[in-house]
């Protein structure tokens, strides 16, 4: 699936919609298109890829398909455990204190993340910090105004977190897995561009939108558009010395 390109955004996103009755094709489809988009950028074979809050591992096995020594770090027990197995060589961590050292990693790796810590700053300063200089971060998240920010109660968010998760249980009949304030965050893209930009350990490759057809990179550029349109922001940082 060419990256950007109808049909490659049609295949994820009809893969989304089908995510909980077929994650096993939802994940496989998404890892194959990460490793893709982090290999414009770097070699996979060979290189230490660190998978931070990688969930059930398809993106860690994807990246040591094509050669990569993977590691999986991931705090959620029940995540590692979803496909009824934990993933090998996995270990419970968390994103704001890694079991790494210093540049101990070729390519720092998180998708879909960020919108659900409380501290982004931190989280991608830990990710910064384990990458060896020169070496690559790649971070995705989905900004809180897109409309799959709420996650299963979007696109009903727009009208308030609360009323979005009370709809939710009326007509599913069981809580939301998200709540905002504790495992889901409003995170912005305008303002998370502007305080990666101001670092100075870390050098901006791609900001884009991460599923887009068309337009991916000039979307972001747009003020007050980007927080809707963006969808989900997709990140390429270079490791500075």
């Amino acid at each position: 699936m060419r990256d950007p390109s109808l049909r490659r955004s049609y295949t994820l996103f009809r893969a989304f919609l089908r995510e909980q009755s077929e994650p096993e094709r939802c994940y496989t489809l998404l890892a194959r298109d990460a490793a893709d988009q982090v290999e414009r950028h770097a070699p996979l074979k060979g290189a230490v890829v660190a998978d931070v809050g990688g969930g059930s591992g398809h993106f860690t096995e994807e990246f040591r398909r094509r050669g990569a020594t993977g590691l999986l770090f991931e705090p959620d027990p029940a995540e590692l455990h979803a496909r009824g197995r934990v993933p090998d060589g996995a270990v419970v961590a968390d994103g704001y204190l890694l079991p790494l050292a210093d540049g101990a990693a070729d390519i720092c790796f998180s998708s879909n993340v960020l919108e659900h810590v409380a501290d982004p700053g931190t989280f991608l300063s830990e990710m910064i910090r384990v990458t060896r200089p020169d070496g690559l971060i790649y971070v995705s998240f989905t900004n809180w105004l897109s409309p799959w920010g709420g996650h299963e109660t979007a696109p009903w968010h727009y009208l308030g977190a609360e009323r979005a998760r009370a709809r939710y249980r009326r007509r599913t009949g069981r809580p939301a897995k998200h709540t905002l304030g504790e495992n889901l965050f409003a995170l912005h893209i305008g303002r998370t561009l502007r305080q990666v930009r101001a670092r100075d350990d870390v050098a901006v490759l791609t900001a884009r939108s991460r599923y887009a057809p068309f337009l991916a990179e000039a979307i972001p550029r747009l003020p007050g558009v980007r927080e809707v349109a963006t969808w989900n922001l997709l990140l390429i940082l270079r490791r500075l010395p």
